[in-house]
Order: structure tokens, then C-alpha cells, then sequence
């Protein structure tokens, strides 16, 4: 999925400095986001007081919508460098196409990911026919500078692990959680699962106490570690747990975030994430020429042109708590 916000901001992500060290109870509100001409997604990452969980740097979520008599999401061709996407859907259906030639149609609680490396485009569409509601989450994770340039690849898994708890079933996404690893490839040490709670549940979850994590809400009236979240609600945890304390009133959706604190500072506009503002704008150059970024044939519609980039380069802020 692709940050369709004009102008793009810039944004000086990752570092030791940006991370709560100690357990914390961080209520994120989203900001709300135009995604094309029928769809509007509440955008957690980066957040005004928040900029990574972990590797974990960019976090939509989207719907329910019920999508019968419109277009459904319709995201043309556009560029990523430096990161993954993940794809993880409630309900409905994404069609994707790559530069690689890859056309997959994405369901609910199959992984779609795609790796960018040096560099890759595509888009993402409701197909025609599609379901009547669209649910979902759209996810970036930032690519560690020893793999960033890696060959760009896309991949499907329709069968995922999961751990299972009294009123707990947990899909592993990505990474691994209590013993139960994913089949998708990672490059830093990380962690996304989805939760589905029963009406009364009230379990906890084992976590990595060297992992920074937070839970986003998909659905329903749940918990976390005492805090009601109400759906489209991202709760940041800090480092320094062992468990998650997890309570549901009704049957709910959740969403578990982690990863090792990211060590280095990355600078994420628009698509890409790189490490300077140089390599931005050669990044945005190369798009805009035509070059690198390969085509994605088989869309009916051009492609998504990039907004203009701010001339001044980006300095490193503050520490954010």
C-alpha cells in the first residue's frame, strides 16, 4: 500500500533514543488518511509521539467498509525502497501486482509480503467482483542497512502457525511468538501476530522482554495490560515485559507489534525508507525518470506520480518519549 498523502512529510525514524526502556501504557490516536477515492484508513506509524515499534514503521488500518456499490481500495502503481510490506486482512480481498511479474489475490489471514530491497513497484485493488466489506491493516517494516539492497521478492502464505490459549487464538504473522515461527522471511528480530479473543477471555501473552511491542485494535471491546482499546487505537507497551495481560468483552480483533529496538536512524518519505536525504531524492528521481522501479502491467490506470520532496535535508529531532 502506498502513502498517498500530499505533501509527504519527512520523517527521522529508529534509534536507541526514541525507545521506552521500561514498560509503558502509550495511547496512540491515528490521524485520518484519504487512501485513493473510496477508502480512509487511520495511519498509527509514524505517529506525532511515536516513530517505530521495533523494526515496525509504518501502520494503517482500514475499515470495516462496506465497499458492495463502490471501487474498493484502488492504490496504482507506485515505488518502495528500503522496507517490506505486509499486507493482513479481517475481511474482503487485495489483488497484487508487482515489477516482478507476481499477481496474487490476498484473503483474509494470509500474509502477503512483499520485500522491496533496491527497489520495486506495485499496486494494490479490490477486485471485480469483490466481497461486500474491506477490513484490514497495512504494515511497513523497516529494512536493516546490511539487507536493505537485498533482490526485491513477493510472497504468499496462505497457512500460518498459531498459538492457542483458552479464549486466545494467535496467528503468527511474522517472526515468532511462544515456540510458533512464520514462514515469512525477516531480516531483524521481530514479532506480528494477530489475536482473535472470545467474548470473556481474559489470558496473557509471553513476550520477549528485550522486544519493544504495542497492540493495535482491529474489532471489539478489549484490553490490554488494563487499558480499554477502542478499535483503530494503538497501544505502545515499551521494552522490559515478559507477558501481556489481555481481556476481551466482547469477541475482538487485536493486533501484537514487536521487535528489537531499531538501531539505526532511517529517514522514511513518501515509499521509501533510506538513510539520507540524498538517497531520497535519488530514490524519487528514478521513479519519476521511469527507471529501476521495473512496471507493473496488467493495472487500468497510469501510474502514481510522487509528490514533490522538501529541499532543505532533514536534521535528526529530538529523542520522542
Amino acid at each position: 500500500m502506498s502513502n498517498l498523502e500530499r505533501p509527504a512529510t519527512l520523517s527521522v525514524c529508529g534509534g536507541r533514543g526514541f525507545v521506552a526502556a521500561e514498560p509503558v501504557r502509550e495511547l496512540l490516536s491515528p490521524r485520518q488518511v484519504k487512501l485513493g477515492e473510496s477508502t480512509e484508513v487511520r495511519r498509527l506509524l509514524p505517529n506525532l509521539g511515536r516513530r517505530m515499534v521495533g523494526a515496525w514503521a509504518f501502520v494503517d488500518h482500514y475499515g470495516p467498509d462496506d465497499i458492495a456499490d463502490e471501487p474498493g481500495m484502488q492504490v496504482p502503481p507506485h515505488p518502495h525502497t528500503g522496507l517490506q510490506t505486509v499486507s493482513w486482512l479481517h475481511d474482503g480481498e487485495v489483488l497484487h501486482r508487482d515489477s516482478l511479474g507476481s499477481l496474487q489475490t490476498v484473503r483474509p489471514r494470509e500474509l502477503g509480503l512483499m520485500t522491496s530491497g533496491r527497489a520495486i513497484s506495485h499496486s494494490e485493488e479490490s477486485p471485480r467482483p469483490h466481497p461486500r466489506l474491506l477490513h484490514g491493516a497495512q504494515l511497513w517494516v523497516a529494512l536493516p542497512d546490511q539487507h536493505r539492497n537485498v533482490e526485491p521478492r513477493f510472497e504468499h502464505h496462505s497457512a500460518l502457525p498459531t498459538v492457542i490459549a483458552p479464549g486466545l487464538t494467535a496467528t503468527v504473522i511474522l517472526g515468532e511468538l511462544d515456540g510458533s515461527r512464520s514462514p515469512g522471511t525477516t531480516y531483524s528480530p521481530l514479532v506480528g501476530a494477530d489475536l482473535s479473543l472470545s467474548a470473556g477471555a481474559a489470558t496473557a501473552l509471553p513476550l520477549e522482554p528485550d522486544f519493544e511491542y504495542a497492540v493495535l485494535a482491529m474489532s471489539g471491546e478489549a484490553s490490554a495490560d488494563g487499558v480499554p482499546l477502542e478499535p483503530g487505537s494503538m497501544l505502545y507497551l515499551g521494552c522490559g515485559r515478559t507477558e501481556l495481560p489481555l481481556r476481551a468483552r466482547s469477541d475482538a480483533g487485536l493486533m501484537l507489534l514487536g521487535g528489537e529496538p531499531f538501531e539505526e536512524e532511517i529517514v522514511m518519505w513518501w515509499n521509501f525508507v533510506g538513510r539520507s536525504h540524498e538517497e531520497i531524492a535519488r530514490a524519487r528521481s528514478d521513479w519519476m525518470s521511469g527507471t529501476r522501479f521495473g512496471e507493473v502491467h496488467g493495472y487500468d490506470g497510469g501510474r502514481l506520480p510522487a509528490p514533490e520532496l522538501p529541499p532543505v535535508p532533514l536534521k535528526p529531532r529530538g529523542r520522542v518519549r
